[in-house]
C-alpha cells in the first residue's frame, strides 16, 4: 500500500484520487514518469528545487503532505466504485480533521468533486470549505492525459504560493 506522508501543521496536503499500478509498485506518490506534479511544483515555485517522486517524503520539509482520497490502487480511477469512494471520503475526512492542514488541495476537480459532492467547481480557493477551519483548493491533475499545457497548470498552482 503506497503510504501516505501526513504530519501536523501542513501549509497544504496534496489529495489525488488513488494510487497508479506504478505509483503502488514503487511506493512513490505520482511516480509516472508522464506525471507532472513535481515539475508543477517546481516551476509554480512551491519547491525549490524539482523532487523525483522517490524523494515524495521529502516534501514534508516543505510543509506539504500527500495522500488519497482511494487507497486502492488501480489502472485508472475510471476503475474505483461508489463504495470506494464513500470510505475514501470518511477516511479522508478523519485525516483533515486530525492533521489539520491550512489548507486541502484536492489534485483535480474530479477529486474534489467525489469528495464534496459538488459538481460545478472552478480551479482554486472553493467558497465553501469541506472541513471546518480547513481552505480547499481545486488544482487540475498533473496527469499526462490532462491536455492542459505546463503553464496552465504552474499559473493555477502558483495561487497556492500565494495563500
Amino acid at each position: 500500500m503506497l503510504p501516505d506522508h501526513l504530519d501536523t501543521n501542513l501549509s497544504i496536503l496534496f489529495i489525488g484520487f488513488n494510487p497508479g499500478l506504478q505509483s503502488d509498485e514503487s511506493g512513490h506518490h505520482y511516480a509516472n514518469p508522464t506525471n507532472r506534479f513535481y515539475t508543477v511544483l517546481h516551476k509554480s515555485g512551491l519547491t525549490d528545487r524539482q523532487l523525483h517522486p522517490s524523494e515524495d517524503a521529502q516534501l514534508l520539509h516543505y510543509g506539504y503532505g500527500l495522500t488519497n482520497i482511494v487507497d486502492r490502487p488501480t489502472r485508472g480511477a475510471a476503475e474505483l466504485t461508489k463504495e470506494d469512494y464513500r470510505k475514501g471520503r470518511q477516511r479522508l475526512i478523519n485525516k483533515i480533521t486530525t492533521y489539520r492542514p491550512k489548507v486541502n488541495c484536492f489534485v483535480g476537480k474530479g477529486v474534489y468533486q467525489k469528495f464534496s459532492g459538488i459538481t460545478r467547481v472552478d480551479w482554486g480557493f472553493q467558497k465553501e470549505n469541506q472541513v471546518e477551519g480547513v481552505r480547499d483548493f481545486v488544482a487540475p491533475s498533473t496527469s499526462g492525459l490532462v491536455r492542459m499545457n505546463i503553464e496552465e497548470l504552474v499559473d493555477i498552482y502558483k495561487e497556492l504560493k500565494r495563500s
